[in-house]
């Protein structure tokens, strides 16, 4: 199997991607990995290994670039080239922490899309209060979509849970304003029926404040909700633990509290821990294309490269290839 990495992208790169390649080159040794970037900064990271090469790459699409302009003018800069590199089949599977645009326009013009798939996905799995985590979809590759593109979504979001995340039956949600049918506007009453008559486990409407509480193992809805959702629960988290800290730190008394539950703390922060999921897998297109998080740690990479390796052996674009074609035939 080979991976080809955008060793450029991200708020930390080229360090923290290439620390996580280090220790994914160690931890799976049936990956090769193909690394696109400024080899004199890789280097300086890299852990000497005959399963690593460096292409190097003299352009970088940074955060502010606008997607599909950047995509088409620097088509020697690291994302388009690794993009590149599995449309020619010299990689089965990327990874970026880049700009998420890009990447997703990267994968379109340049990955190309599966035959049937009106509308990419953005899909993470997010954390939950159990620690199991669930697929939610479209989390922003679409601002607007139709009811057939949720249900297109649904399909992708399911086959990814049971053969990438080991789930029988995944039960699919869709995300609406209440758990009755008639709830909702018009994209979610539709989406309901088309999703109430296709084959899959569709367990109805879930809420939003439900949600880490792991009502579904799929969640669909259109990519502006979903973004929203997904910056909300990083936002609350993230200000929760801020809110912890500050009263752990207020005085003496708080503070030999804090140390004594300092693990419990420790795995309570590592429950909504974005790095310990992977990244978000770009579903619908020819081949796995994983967006990391923007601020992506080593762990953060390494396990990026798990979850494409995992999409790989499963051969989730096949599966979804199958199930969309058979959709088109019934």
């Amino acid at each position: 199997m080979k991976l080809a990495i955008d060793a450029m992208g991200g708020d930390y790169a080229p360090k923290e991607i290439v620390l996580g390649i280090n220790r994914a080159a160690k931890a799976f040794p049936d990956i090769e990995f193909i690394l696109y970037g400024n080899e004199t900064k890789i280097r300086e990271y890299l852990e000497a290994s005959g399963r690593i090469t460096i292409v190097h790459t003299d352009e970088v699409i940074a955060g502010t670039d606008e997607p599909v302009r950047s995509v088409r003018r620097k088509k020697n800069s690291s994302m388009v080239r690794m993009a590149q590199a599995v449309k020619d089949g010299e990689a089965d599977a990327c990874i970026s922490a880049g700009n998420t645009g890009a990447l997703m326009a990267s994968g379109l013009f340049v990955v190309g899309r599966i035959e049937g798939i009106e509308r990419p996905a953005l899909s993470p799995v997010l954390p939950t209060m159990d620690g199991k985590g669930f697929v939610m979809l479209d989390l922003g590759a679409n601002a607007d979509a139709k009811p057939e593109h949720l249900l297109q979504f649904a399909i992708m979001g399911s086959l990814y849970a049971e053969k990438v995340r080991g789930i029988a039956s995944p039960r699919v949600g869709l995300l609406n304003i209440g758990t009755e049918e008639k709830k909702g506007n018009e994209l979610t009453k539709k989406t309901f029926q088309l999703l109430k008559n296709a084959d899959l486990n569709f367990i109805g409407n879930v809420e939003a404040r439900d949600l880490l509480e792991r009502p579904a193992d799929v969640v669909v809805t259109d990519g502006f909700t979903g973004n929203m959702v997904l910056k909300t629960i990083e936002g609350t988290a993230g200000s929760l633990f801020s809110m912890i800290k500050k009263v752990f730190l207020s005085n003496i008394k708080t503070k030999i509290a804090a140390a004594m539950i300092k693990s419990e703390l420790t795995g309570l922060k590592n429950m909504l821990d974005y790095s310990e999921y992977g990244g978000s897998g770009l579903m619908g297109l020819n081949a796995p294309v994983i967006k990391a998080h923007g601020s992506s740690n080593a762990n953060a990479i390494y396990n990026a490269v798990r979850q494409a390796r995992e999409m790989v052996q499963s051969d989730v674009t096949g599966k979804i290839k199958a199930a969309i074609q058979s959709l088109k035939i019934n």
